[in-house]
């Protein structure tokens, strides 16, 4: 997904740009419009694409950014759509919060359909080239090491590795990117690392649910809470399907077989996902993804990075998936280089820049999903006294939040990216934050 929206923006500034895939791309992955959407393989190289996914708003604005109409397009296709409030059911720390229209567009959807439609979109653009079943095994510089020129390929497989010469090569790869070891074969300072484990495990099936369940609703999100650190979404799917994931972090994870799997669902912290469960037919086996860290690379803190190069999404920073920003925060990163290139023009473009340029977009979701993190039992966080401050503060805001639309209204627009965490400490919000717990404790 990084890699697509990227593509997208780089064809604005340069006559042709290569996307460098290591999956084959045939059919469905080959960007082919007429593929039966009902046929979602899953891509080796997103083992993750079986389970629930998120767009959130921030994200779909770049994406109606760079293609203009996509969320009317794709909701015409049969993608369930709804308001990002009104019609998603986010539950935290064991309270439902407050639904209310606010007219932001929400779309649920399966990776795969999202990825197909995107990359059909990219792969018609003129100058765009494909090279699938191929690994990016090196980056190629010029004789000082001040310029990358190129990107070292080599097919999968077979073959001898070869030089795809370039004015810019920009690291999409994701969590697995080499660019840190890159940069040190080229003399370069590594990144510093900050990592936070969590040991999360997604699992996830494919359910024919009938929408009336949800009441209205296209998705159903539960957090994990201090008392039950464990979650689950049931989310409805182009094609008539639901995907339903289930979460659970430092081992505990659901179990595979459909009684266990069905028992773990029903001790999350409310019962919402477990009834539809119960009430849905499932169409597949639970499937298992596991997922280690939160990590980022400390980009923005380095002095010298060789000129014609970057690295962008979870090649930068990857996050805890059950806050469901990966997506979004790589989106809004592309838009972020499109102006940096734009500023500085393609020959001068500082990749430093651009990183110092995008620390804010990452600085926002990186504290929501640590500090969730360092809420929950066992998970070696911050434990710092500003910290338990915050934690402490969200348990009342999610209480209130619960019957107060405009509390609910302002958390929902801060974990969709659209505002600070600090909004929530506003005196507007914090009064009605206050005033409501001394109503629950009266």
């Amino acid at each position: 997904m990084a890699g697509l929206l990227t593509a997208r923006v780089l064809t604005e500034h340069f006559s042709r740009v290569t996307i460098v895939e290591r999956d084959e791309l045939t059919g469905e992955w080959a960007g082919d419009p007429e593929a039966d959407p009902r046929e979602r393989e899953v891509r080796r190289g997103v083992p993750q694409g079986r389970h629930a996914h998120g767009l959130l708003a921030a994200g779909l604005n770049v994406v109606e950014e760079l293609f203009p109409g996509a969320a009317e397009e794709l909701a015409g296709a049969g993608v369930p759509s709804g308001d990002v409030l009104g019609n998603v059911r986010f539950c935290a720390s064991g309270h439902r919060l407050r639904q209310v229209p606010i007219g932001m567009t929400a779309l649920s959807f399966s990776r795969p359909y999202l990825e197909n439609y995107l990359r059909a979109k990219v792969f018609a653009l003129p100058g765009v080239r494909v090279r699938g079943g191929t690994d990016v095994v090196g980056v190629e510089a010029d004789a000082g090491r001040a310029r990358v020129i190129g990107a070292i390929v080599q097919g999968r497989g077979a073959g001898r590795a070869e030089v795809l010469p370039a004015d810019l090569v920009v690291d999409a790869t994701g969590r697995g990117s080499r660019a840190p070891r890159w940069l040190a074969e080229l003399g370069y300072e590594r990144p510093r690392e900050e990592e936070l484990h969590v040991d999360l495990a997604y699992v996830s099936r494919h359910f024919k649910v009938d929408p009336a369940l949800l009441d209205g609703d296209i998705a159903i999100i539960i957090g994990p809470s201090a008392a039950a650190p464990r979650g689950g979404a049931v989310m409805l799917q182009e094609a008539g399907r639901a995907v339903i994931t289930l979460f659970g972090i430092l081992g505990d994870h659901a179990p595979l077989d459909d009684a266990g799997w069905r028992a773990y669902a029903r001790r999350l912290p409310l019962p919402y996902v477990a009834d539809v469960i119960d009430a849905s037919v499932p169409l597949d086996d639970a499937v298992k993804f596991r997922y280690p860290g939160s990590t980022r690379h400390r980009y923005d803190r380095l002095r010298r990075f060789p000129k014609g190069f970057a690295v962008l999404g979870d090649a930068m920073c990857s996050f805890n998936p059950m806050y469901g920003q990966g997506m979004s925060v790589a989106g809004v990163e592309a838009l972020r280089l499109r102006d940096q290139l734009a500023l500085d023009g393609v020959a001068r473009f500082d990749a430093l820049r651009f990183f110092r340029s995008v620390r804010p977009v990452i600085d926002i979701p990186w504290q929501i999903a640590t500090g969730g993190d360092a809420a929950l039992p066992g998970v070696n966080g911050p434990r710092d006294l500003p910290t338990r401050m915050v934690n402490r503060y969200l348990e009342r805001l999610y209480a209130v939040a619960a019957r107060d639309e405009v509390v609910s209204l302002a958390f929902s627009r801060v974990t969709n990216l659209l505002d600070p965490p600090a909004a929530l400490l506003r005196p507007g919000i914090a009064a009605r934050v206050l005033a409501g717990r001394r109503m629950a404790t009266a």
